[in-house]
């Protein structure tokens, strides 16, 4: 269930979000336009998933003279951020913030937001936004045209077609 607190936040509040920084339970909270999402670590599938497509996906990256790696802060700042779970990057560097990448992966977890980040990646210029649903058994690929993601069946930026892809899953 969402739930909204207004500032200033209770102390109970800031107490539980230093807590989870300190145990590292927040590397996958995200910041939409100033409002904090605490995202709980995924399920054990999403992680087999995500380490299925990074082995997968990582000689094609490669081959493309693009830079994979798991999850990272795509955005400017600590004020507005999302954090796919992986992301080919042309401009990579070791840093925090991200401002774009050629491919952002996200893996369906129950009552996520992967399709509200469509907005935020376009804004960012993200090329192509794979969406993984492991429930669904599906793999969607979209291309950023216009200033919109459309979904497509081949990849530009990886050179691969989606149901090669969604084939080669063990989905478990």
């Amino acid at each position: 269930m969402p739930t909204l607190v207004l500032d200033p936040q209770p102390v109970e509040l800031t107490a539980l979000i230093e807590r989870r920084r300190k145990l590292g339970q927040d590397l996958f909270d995200e910041v939409w336009e100033g409002v904090l999402h605490m995202n709980p670590a995924p399920r054990g599938g999403h992680g087999a998933i995500a380490v299925q497509l990074a082995v997968l996906l990582t000689p094609l990256a490669r081959a493309a003279k693009l830079v994979p790696t798991d999850v990272f802060n795509l955005g400017d700042s600590a004020q507005d951020f999302r954090v796919p779970d992986l992301g080919m990057h042309r401009d990579f560097s070791d840093r925090v913030w991200y401002p774009t990448v050629a491919l952002a992966v996200e893996i369906v977890s129950p009552d996520d937001e992967s399709y509200k980040k469509f907005d935020f990646y376009a804004a960012h210029e993200v090329d192509e936004v794979v969406i993984v649903d492991p429930a669904e058994r599906a793999v969607r690929w979209y291309a950023l045209v216009g200033g919109e993601y459309r979904e497509i069946e081949h990849s530009a930026v990886l050179g691969v077609g989606v149901g090669d892809l969604a084939r080669q899953i063990d989905w478990l």
